[in-house]
């Protein structure tokens, strides 16, 4: 088993081994094929995800969407912000200042 559904609810998996570009993963019927190498505990997309749609682990909210995610592309935070923790990128048209 490559990558674990952490819950019935989630529209994320977690790599359980490294898994190399080009790679399959078979979680739950769907097989998802991985377009970059990633390592132990990185998330995947184990469905369409749009923009602005919540991202689930454990069933629970982790964060947001920040454009369309394709089924096993990796979910991280060049994709995906934290809605509860400050996320460290350089966001369009952001500006970085106290409170801002």
């Amino acid at each position: 088993m490559e990558a674990i559904r952490l819950s019935p609810l989630d529209n994320i998996v977690v790599l359980t081994r490294r898994v190399e570009a080009g790679g399959r993963v078979r979680v739950d019927g769907v097989e998802l094929t991985i377009d970059r190498s990633l390592g132990l505990g990185h998330k995947l997309a184990l469905r369409p995800i749009a923009a602005g749609e919540k991202i689930l682990k454990y069933g629970v909210s982790i964060g947001s969407a920040t454009c369309d995610i394709g089924p096993g592309a990796h979910v991280h935070l060049h994709n995906m912000r934290s809605d509860y923790l400050p996320t460290y990128t350089i966001e369009e048209g952001r500006l970085f200042r106290d409170g801002a």
